[in-house]
């Protein structure tokens, strides 16, 4: 791969996270309840990590890493309808389409992951970590909706 789709690629992970990161601090500015607020500034805050990392992976360039760490996943999200309309005071409605968010964020980066995998290994571990990462988020979405959600139902 050459320096300018390497470049390509990792300006588009970057938009997502950007994206990420204004939903995140969307929400957490539209809450009224501190553990929320808390919770949103956390993975706001994890979002900002990943933007910092593909930046200094375009500097320094690609490692090998460890790609292979499983990661656990509830999969409570995959039977959920998503929500459009949410309010940000509602625990319920912020939890379900956050993990919604990150789902998608995970299946985007796997197949980015995958698309790389004949061409490039470097860059296709790059994105099985960041679709790690993204699933590690869900998975905190998802216990909390476990805790809070379906056991005050």
């Amino acid at each position: 791969m050459d320096n300018t789709s390497f470049n390509k690629v990792i300006d588009f992970a970057v938009e997502k996270e950007v994206e990420a990161v204004k939903f995140y601090a969307d929400l957490r500015k539209r809450a009224t309840f501190p553990a929320m607020k808390g919770m949103l500034q956390e993975i706001e805050d994890m979002e900002k990590d990943h933007i910092l990392a593909l930046e200094q992976l375009r500097v320094k360039g690609l490692s090998d890493g460890n790609s292979n760490s499983a990661v656990s996943d509830l999969k409570i999200s995959e039977y959920m309808v998503e929500e459009t309309e949410f309010s940000p005071d509602s625990f319920h409605e912020v939890v379900l389409i956050a993990m919604k968010r990150e789902e998608a964020a995970s299946r985007l980066y796997s197949d980015i992951s995958s698309r790389f995998e004949a061409e490039n290994s470097d860059l296709s571990s790059l994105f099985k970590r960041l679709a790690a990462e993204e699933t590690k988020h869900k998975l905190v979405f998802e216990q909390l909706y476990d805790d809070f959600v379906l056991r005050d139902n």
